[in-house]
């Protein structure tokens, strides 16, 4: 370790030992990165994200009523009527004369369950492949949620209500005397080979279970957006810094702050994901046209030959987080990325293009954040 980041890391101790955080000067350090060592990312993104007050005396009983919050949502929110009675033999009480399995009425503990499936099943897509590149999500974690493990509740893991609501799919032939024979499939055609993920015991479960279950209670309280394709996306990094943080004590509770620090994150930009808005000034088509005017401005020649805009977003977290302006500054991001190769876009094809942003050729974030940084100083 070189003596200036040395020099580096102290820097940032000594603004996050104010008992008064100084958010501006915390800003100006994490524009530029911000270390992994003794937890100062995932404490710094806790502040930036408005999580965490400013007044660290008062740190201690504000998490400990948000932890408490989030354990009384996953108390309301992930509940599968009946099944831990089931399971125990005993008589289901759930169903009813009034309530059961196929009641219409919206008000139905039952249809409000089999609604929510639809939404679990899109996430449990998402996350069971959340970043493949990396073995983290596929491991078990330290930390698993006990209230939802323990057998002698009435809870139960996303995991298996998933198992349990997804249809097994079947191979139909028929032969030449129009006998028709059912057989099941080989593993290769399950919904969710062998080989995707790694079966842990009993009391165990994945990284990716915790995340599914952050972005299924914020579907629940947020039913007007609930769960929109990417969302995965963005939570993943912010679970991932909280649940690698060498302290202990902060990693314990990785789930409920990242629950909590992604609805943040969320409140700033819904509008994006909500699907009757994206054609306003608020929705992701203003936003991507936004890029188009100010590509224009910076570059009119590529403006004109760009066919395809936006690429892979990259996860450029300390630098958005810290900027006053972040989402302003993601569109600064990726004009930058998109300039920075722009010889390669002009001499290119359509299909050249697609190719080239899809797999983007500069892995240097810090020259893409300094061409940004210089768009947004120079505007």
């Amino acid at each position: 370790m070189s003596s200036a980041y040395r020099n580096r890391i102290q820097e940032f101790k000594e603004t996050l030992s104010e008992e008064n955080i100084n958010l501006k000067t915390l800003r100006e350090l994490c524009f530029n990165g911000i270390p992994f060592e003794g937890g100062i990312r995932a404490l710094c993104w806790k502040i930036l994200l408005n999580y965490l007050p400013f007044d660290q005396t008062l740190w201690e009983s504000f998490l400990k009523k948000q932890r408490e919050v989030y354990s009384q949502f996953l108390r309301e929110m992930i509940i599968q009527p009946g099944i831990a009675k089931a399971n125990l033999g005993l008589s289901r009480e759930d169903v009813t004369m009034e309530d059961h399995p196929l009641n219409p009425n919206p008000d139905s503990r039952w249809n409000n369950y089999f609604k929510d499936n639809e939404i679990l099943l899109q996430i449990d897509k998402d996350v069971r492949r959340l970043y493949p590149d990396m073995a983290f999500f596929q491991r078990p974690t330290q930390y698993p949620c006990q209230l939802i493990l323990d057998p002698q509740n009435d809870y139960e893991t996303l995991r298996r209500r998933v198992e349990q609501t997804t249809l097994k799919a079947q191979t139909v032939n028929r032969n030449r005397s129009g006998v028709t024979n059912v057989s099941s499939p080989g593993k290769a055609f399950h919904l969710y080979p062998s080989n995707e993920y790694e079966v842990l015991p009993n009391g165990s479960e994945a990284h990716w279970e915790v995340v599914e279950r952050i972005l299924f209670i914020y579907a629940k309280l947020n039913p007007g957006i609930a769960y929109v394709q990417g969302m995965n996306e963005i939570v993943g990094p912010i679970y991932y810094t909280f649940a690698t943080d060498p302290n202990s004590q902060w990693k314990e509770h990785a789930e409920a702050d990242t629950f909590f620090c992604f609805t943040n994150l969320m409140s700033e930009n819904r509008d994006n994901f909500i699907k009757s808005l994206d054609d306003s000034q608020c929705g992701i088509t203003y936003k991507m046209e936004s890029v188009y005017s100010m590509l224009k401005d910076k570059d009119l020649e590529l403006y004109l030959k760009l066919e395809f805009l936006l690429p892979d977003v990259i996860r450029i977290w300390d630098t958005l987080f810290s900027d006053l302006d972040r989402f302003h500054f993601l569109l600064l991001v990726c004009c930058a990325m998109l300039i920075l190769i722009r010889d390669k876009l002009l001499a290119g094809d359509f299909t050249v293009n697609m190719r080239l942003l899809q797999d983007y050729p500069i892995s240097d974030v810090h020259t893409i954040l300094i061409k940004a940084r210089d768009l947004r100083d120079n505007s």
